[in-house]
């Protein structure tokens, strides 16, 4: 008898797990009804105003899509690790058609703990946020396919990596026209244009796969032979038909960053992207650029 009672109570444990309603998958993206039929032109080639800031990129429209070559985290022991085999994501970032950016444009929305910079040009104090983690955005939409690939190749260094997602949302995409709340009316849910905004970031991040580039061209990460800037730049034009920002420290000798620049035709969530010269110069140095191994310890192999 014992022992069809605890048959039993298996049988409602295995029911109750199985049948328990899954975590319902909200939906993120815009309204772009009014975008259909309207005239199509690139952000920052208009040749007349662009009315409708949902439905293009009329603030912001010079797109840049970074990323970082780190080699560790700092946090190895917490289990934050970098991808093997791919350069990690910056950001998405909205500079002006001339090259001017700005930051942090809608205070309302404010979700980075250590706000960088802290006061704005005009003397506006951005204050830090306090409230709960951009992870709990992420979550309350279902969304725990994106956060295990931001948890792959978005990371942070030194600090949590949703700390540094809430620093490119409130930095970057407030200042972006298509991430504006307004564009997701009616029916908007709080914090349905942060998730959107992540989603895009990591779409654009994977039309640029940095390290099989370079790979492909023989240029692989190594602490005992140097490249030249002409190297890693024609590598990457060779298959991007642009050429990108590449960024070193410690004089130009340390390879850390690419840029990658653009106009976008339509929203930035799902318009095209079309790669354009980097207008900021390379602060690498023509030759002598390391390109380094990562710490053994802080890589771990990720899905693709």
């Amino acid at each position: 008898m014992s022992s069809l009672i605890g048959l039993a109570v298996l049988v409602s444990v295995v029911h109750a797990k199985f049948n328990h309603p899954l975590t319902q998958i909200l939906t993120t993206y815009p309204n772009i009804e009014a975008c259909v039929g309207l005239p199509l032109q690139y952000s920052c080639e208009n040749t007349t105003v662009l009315t409708d800031s949902c439905c293009n990129v009329v603030q912001g429209g010079l797109v840049l899509q970074t990323q970082f070559w780190d080699t560790y985290t700092g946090l190895e022991s917490q289990g934050q690790l970098l991808p093997q085999g791919s350069w990690t994501i910056h950001g998405l970032w909205p500079d002006n058609c001339d090259g001017s950016y700005n930051e942090y444009c809608d205070l309302s929305r404010q979700y980075d703990p250590t706000p960088s910079p802290s006061t704005l040009p005009d003397g506006t104090v951005v204050p830090p946020y306090h409230g709960p983690s951009v992870r709990t955005f992420i979550q309350d939409f279902g969304r725990c396919d994106l956060l295990q690939y931001m948890d792959e190749y978005w990371i942070n260094q030194g600090a949590p990596n949703e700390n540094f997602w809430a620093h490119e949302f409130s930095t970057h995409a407030t200042c972006t026209s298509t991430f504006d709340v307004a564009c997701y009316e009616p029916g908007y849910k709080e914090h349905q244009e942060v998730v959107n905004f992540y989603e895009t970031v990591t779409k654009v991040f994977q039309m640029y796969p940095t390290y099989n580039m370079l790979a492909a061209a023989g240029i692989l990460p190594s602490n005992t032979t140097t490249y030249t800037l002409s190297q890693i730049t024609n590598a990457l034009y060779s298959q991007t038909g642009a050429v990108p920002y590449l960024g070193c420290y410690d004089n130009g000798t340390i390879l850390d960053e690419v840029w990658y620049f653009h106009h976008v035709l339509g929203t930035e969530q799902y318009g095209h992207f079309k790669t354009l010269n980097s207008t900021t110069p390379s602060s690498c140095a023509e030759t002598g650029i390391w390109y380094y191994e990562r710490t053994t310890t802080s890589e771990r192999v990720v899905s693709y």
